[in-house]
């Protein structure tokens, strides 16, 4: 039998109050007592009180989560990730709490038994494809949360923090089309559920279901319609994953055909270095000259040349952790646009002559 308080308390001779009292309010007990508790625990081979349980007794545990679509490795490689993350884990240092992750890439069923069983006092909703059903387990549960993406259904006293994707797609779009390239590939990760990699017909940007990359797209979209590249004349490009290996697939054969592209925008910095790559890859006859932009600005875009959106990754994490954790009073205080910039490298140019 696994040794429990009672039987400390009965092999002492004291009540359960005073021996959960031995490892949580030490002070109400004398030294000696204490000791002699402590000393029967370790005699029975007792651990100490379930720290999990105890923190849900007082109703704080002392924890935070982030929930996340991929695998837990992709925490620790996605470089926008790893950087939103650091941010998180800063301000929650700060506040002398931890951080749980939770990945949502198993089977509903399975996923959402996560959310419901987190030891946590709230999440962050990061990077979620379909965060609707999640939401309703943590409302459920009772608990805050914050998100990282907009929603149109966000009710004004649920707390964000993010950027105008729209917007700051719009913008290396417009230097694209400025460049004067129309013949464009548009470039996604998970554009729809287990779409394949490779080119997809979508008949509009409003069946992409996820807000962030609908956002995105929706910006590239807006921009070479000013000059007018309507929605169909545009290759959308579906990515199974956010990697440079995925981009690099999802791009095989784009540019083989009598038109291909001579720009493609793609979605995240790692999806535009894996279309690097893969032109890279080409025989040196056979390698167009392609401009490629990405989004977020991750170190190893400047180390590429690559023309981007920067967005202060450190600092989302570290406003959705502090929204947590401190909330404001004033509900209007948390929903937070935080500043996009343009950075034009030498991965874009003018669209070569025929």
């Amino acid at each position: 039998m696994k040794p429990t308080l009672q039987a400390v308390a009965d092999a002492v001779g004291v009540s359960r109050s005073t021996v959960s009292n031995a490892y949580s309010r030490p002070d109400q007990l004398s030294a000696a007592l204490r000791e002699r508790i402590l000393g029967a625990a370790r005699q029975l081979g007792y651990p100490g009180p379930n720290p999990t349980a105890r923190s849900l007794r007082r109703g704080f545990v002392g924890s935070i989560g982030v929930l996340f679509t991929s695998q837990l490795s992709y925490a620790f490689t996605d470089p926008f990730a790893v950087r939103f993350l650091a941010g998180v884990g800063e301000a929650a240092q700060r506040h002398g709490t931890s951080m749980l992750l939770v990945p949502l890439s198993r089977a509903e069923p399975d996923a959402r038994r996560a959310v419901e069983n987190a030891a946590v006092d709230g999440f962050c909703v990061y990077c979620v494809t379909d965060e609707e059903w999640a939401l309703e387990v943590i409302r459920a549960r009772g608990l805050p949360f914050v998100s990282t993406a907009a929603r149109d259904d966000a009710g004004p006293d649920e707390p964000f923090v993010g950027i105008d994707e729209r917007a700051a797609a719009r913008s290396v779009a417009t230097h694209v089309a400025g460049l004067g390239h129309r013949r464009v590939a548009l470039l996604a990760d998970s554009v729809l559920p287990d779409a394949p990699a490779g080119p997809l017909t979508l008949s509009g940007v409003d069946q992409v279901p996820h807000p962030t990359t609908h956002g995105r797209l929706a910006g590239f979209a807006d921009a070479f319609a000013e000059v007018g590249v309507g929605w169909a004349e545009l290759t959308l490009v579906n990515a199974p994953g956010n990697s440079r290996q995925a981009g690099a697939a999802a791009v095989a054969g784009l540019f083989d055909g009598p038109t291909p592209p001579t720009a493609v925008l793609a979605g995240s910095d790692v999806l535009a270095l894996g279309v690097l790559d893969a032109l890279a890859e080409r025989p040196a006859g056979d390698r167009p000259p392609v401009s490629v932009t990405g989004f977020d600005d991750v170190p190893e875009a400047a180390a590429a040349g690559l023309t981007t959106v920067r967005q202060p990754a450190e600092e989302k994490g570290r406003i959705a952790a502090e929204l947590l954790l401190n909330p404001p009073a004033d509900a209007a205080a948390g929903h937070v646009l935080l500043p996009t910039a343009l950075v034009v490298r030498t991965s874009t140019g003018p669209v070569p002559r025929s």
